[in-house]
């Protein structure tokens, strides 16, 4: 399994460049890269971590969070180790920061089959960051569409133009963290790239139902500017993709205090003046979905307790007010069920 990288070229002294990241890493012999997760061994760029998974569970397609992706069913999720960013305040860093943390091995075929028997539709590669495992990511998305099961992708959106555009094309609907507008930050608190996370929102936008999540910290990313280049940004792309702004919770190596609620609906009334969707996250309250014509609610959400109201299905993958009768951007759910097992992680944003 060790022999199935892509996204690499070979450089000068029997070192290998990775090209699926920002990071472009180039990795000497017998070292991986910054991720942890892809090794240079004897010239060639291997993955020795090739379908071992931290974490496995069934959960709400609204923890992702996706709240116009087939509302109230259920997701089989699935998480990795290891991670191209560093983020202090990353609430799954036992696994990010740690590609040795405890993991078993699932194959794709062993994935899709237990999505079935779970009761699930749909995969969700989630948790810590499932980019870094882009060979295994693309082989399960395939079984996946043979079996008729629907694909979700929960990432940073660190990924190269190739590799973004193969693994988008097989995603169904994807939630993208868009952590800063401020580039600085992005690249010296979190070693990131504003400009790749901005590509790859474009191409997603394209390619599959897109949703973004922030998640706001006080005094660092808060800045109600910053909010409209963000909020003005998405509604280049589109007015109706959804963004979840989520409060801040102090982990790993933050100890600011939480996000307070007043600064997240300051925000999102920012954001509203750009966006049709906004929603709150890690917080208590409702967060509805209201038809933009009518002020009709179409979906009803007490935490992870939801109700269709007034959503109608207008064909498989979109949906109407069943008030007004505009045409809604939510993809109406197939199915309900599967019950909760395995191994656990944390999505970012959410209820």
């Amino acid at each position: 399994m060790e022999n199935r990288a892509r996204f690499w070229e070979p450089a000068d002294r029997g070192r290998v460049r990775c090209r699926l990241c920002h990071r472009n890493c180039s990795i000497p012999p017998a070292a991986a890269g910054t991720c942890g997760v892809r090794r240079n061994v004897g010239g060639s760029l291997t993955l020795p971590y090739y379908g071992r998974v931290s974490s496995s569970a069934v959960d709400p397609v609204e923890k992702k969070p996706l709240f116009h992706f087939r509302p109230g069913e259920r997701v089989f999720s699935i998480g990795f180790t290891g991670c191209n960013l560093v983020c202090p305040f990353c609430q799954n860093w036992t696994i990010s920061q740690n590609p040795d943390a405890p993991s078993e091995f699932l194959s794709p075929a062993h994935a899709v089959r237990v999505a079935r028997e779970s009761g699930c539709g749909m995969i969700a590669y989630t948790y810590s960051e499932p980019l870094v495992h882009a060979e295994y990511v693309l082989d399960c998305m395939d079984r996946a569409r043979e079996e008729d099961l629907e694909n979700i992708l929960v990432t940073n959106g660190h990924a190269q133009e190739k590799p973004a555009r193969e693994i988008l094309s097989l995603t169904d609907a994807a939630n993208v963290d868009l952590k800063s507008w401020d580039p600085a930050w992005y690249r010296t608190e979190l070693g990131g790239d504003l400009e790749t996370v901005k590509s790859f929102l474009g191409i997603a936008a394209e390619m599959t139902r897109l949703e973004v999540t922030t998640l706001v910290i006080p005094g660092r990313n808060d800045d109600p500017g910053d909010m409209r280049g963000i909020a003005g940004f998405l509604a280049g792309l589109s007015a109706d993709i959804p963004l979840h702004l989520s409060a801040y919770r102090p982990m790993y190596r933050y100890r600011l205090p939480p996000t307070p609620r007043e600064t997240l609906e300051l925000l999102a009334g920012i954001a509203r003046e750009r966006l049709r969707y906004v929603y709150l996250g890690n917080v208590p309250g409702s967060e509805d979905t209201l038809c933009p014509s009518c002020g009709a609610v179409l979906v009803r959400r007490d935490g992870y307790r939801i109700a269709l109201e007034n959503l109608l299905p207008a064909g498989p993958d979109s949906s109407a007010c069943g008030s007004c009768g505009a045409p809604v951007p939510i993809v109406p759910p197939r199915s309900r069920g599967g019950r909760v097992s395995g191994l656990s992680g944390n999505d970012e944003g959410g209820p």
